[in-house]
């Protein structure tokens, strides 16, 4: 199916379509340049906005927990990059471990660690799941929605090794974000941790990963001769937030309404006819938790009590004292009358494949991962990598090609994020 996109085919964002198509050979050849200099996360999913005359990235995810929403007859696809990924990282790797959040009940979330493990065993590893959810004692067989099942067994450290009863692996696979910090059971092993334990959310901020993109971006932009700001969107951070006492609301606003005006600018520069809105979300952390849309600074000042609690904590209690104001990017896509969001995933720095989330109940200004949303995947007819420049810029290759390379952008900047923030960490341990 390919998406109904509401928003005029003549528009700024056909035209931008055009330029990347246009330099698909020249971006091509800087991808791979980029990719001699800097190693991809082992996988990752992002989430794009298409406003009609801007496309950008509004969340990287380093543990992406949607591989059963991907259309399953690219499959290959996904098996093929995570077989070089391996190979990059951990070249020796036999046994696996593959350790999931701690979402039990959550069956559609099992779901995918079911096919995540399936991809991995594809490529010839033995895979086990282990769990860092302490009332598990021994393995634990959980029935899964769409058939199957899942074993999940009991953690088991031995010195700096990790692993199963019976099961010492080469290496482990996080699929769980350390939202509630870094378990000790994970500090100081020898084995290769993929991703590695400072991309968990115990560290991680938003903040840092759209300042390395905001620079990625520049230097593609300079690259296909575009204005960067049509696939940037504008960010800024406040830092000492406490919604529950209603400290620093004052240093919220104020940034709120510079971006708002920020934003007002362009949208007068290229002729855009929507009110600007900022979105407004927790520093770190996921699941769409910590999140609200502002169109005035005013916004920020008048929460209600429920409306601050909800913005207070976050995933596994975490309490939010930092903010990223980011600019809101309107979705003018849509399925079925309902509002949609793409979102692409890879393995390695290969595109694999994405969907749309897609919710009936919110708006073209609002956040999408929320209770009710449902996913479609995305009607590609072979890969975002493969572009018919014979064909007009919104026929659906051509559509897609253009969200993997934002993606792929998005994922470059997270290799330099999380390559910046090694480099402090160990500064700071050797002062």
């Amino acid at each position: 199916m390919v998406p109904y996109l509401t928003t005029a085919l003549t528009g700024p964002l056909l035209e931008l379509e055009k330029r990347l198509l246009d330099a698909q050979p020249t971006i091509e050849h800087w991808f791979r340049q980029q990719w001699k200099e800097q190693a991809a996360p082992f996988y990752t999913s992002v989430d794009i906005r298409n406003a009609g005359f801007k496309l950008a990235p509004v969340d990287t995810n380093l543990f992406p927990g949607g591989f059963n929403n991907l259309n399953p007859a690219f499959m290959s696809l996904s098996i093929h990059a995570a077989m070089g990924a391996v190979e990059k990282i951990c070249p020796d790797a036999q046994r696996l471990l593959l350790i999931p959040e701690n979402h039990t009940r959550n069956t559609f979330y099992l779901q995918n660690v079911a096919v995540l493990a399936h991809i991995l065993r594809q490529t010839g590893l033995i895979v086990r799941i282990g769990t860092l959810i302490p009332e598990i004692t021994q393995p634990t067989t959980l029935e899964l929605p769409a058939g199957g099942r899942l074993t999940l067994e009991p953690l088991i450290r031995k010195g700096d090794r990790i692993g199963l009863e019976g099961f010492d692996p080469c290496a482990v696979l996080l699929n769980n974000d350390l939202s509630a910090g870094v378990p000790e059971i994970l500090k100081g092993i020898e084995q290769t941790i993929m991703p590695p334990l400072h991309a968990g959310w115990a560290t991680r901020r938003k903040s840092r990963h759209f300042a390395a993109y905001q620079n990625v971006a520049i230097e593609f932009a300079r690259l296909v001769g575009i204005d960067p700001w049509l696939i940037d969107p504008y960010f800024n951070h406040c830092g000492k937030i406490d919604f529950q006492a209603r400290q620093g609301e004052d240093c919220l606003a104020e940034k709120v309404d510079e971006m708002l005006k920020k934003i007002r600018v362009k949208y007068d520069e290229y002729g855009i006819d929507q009110p600007p809105f900022v979105i407004v979300k927790a520093d770190a952390g996921t699941y769409g938790m910590g999140i609200m849309t502002v169109k005035s600074p005013d916004d920020v000042r008048e929460l209600n009590r429920k409306q601050r609690n909800k913005m207070a904590v976050v995933k596994e209690g975490l309490e939010v004292s930092e903010v990223l104001i980011q600019e809101g990017v309107y979705t003018f896509e849509s399925i079925n009358d309902a509002v949609a969001e793409p979102v692409v995933y890879m393995l390695d720095h290969f595109v694999v494949g994405g969907f749309y989330r897609v919710h009936t109940g919110r708006g073209a200004d609002e956040n999408l991962n929320s209770p009710g949303m449902h996913f479609v995947p995305l009607a590609f007819d072979e890969t975002c990598l493969t572009p018919d420049r014979s064909a007009n810029p919104d026929a659906t290759p051509n559509r897609f090609y253009a969200y993997g390379v934002i993606a792929r952008l998005a994922m470059l900047a997270a290799s330099i994020e999380l390559d910046e923030s090694l480099n402090e960490a160990e500064a700071a341990a050797a002062a």
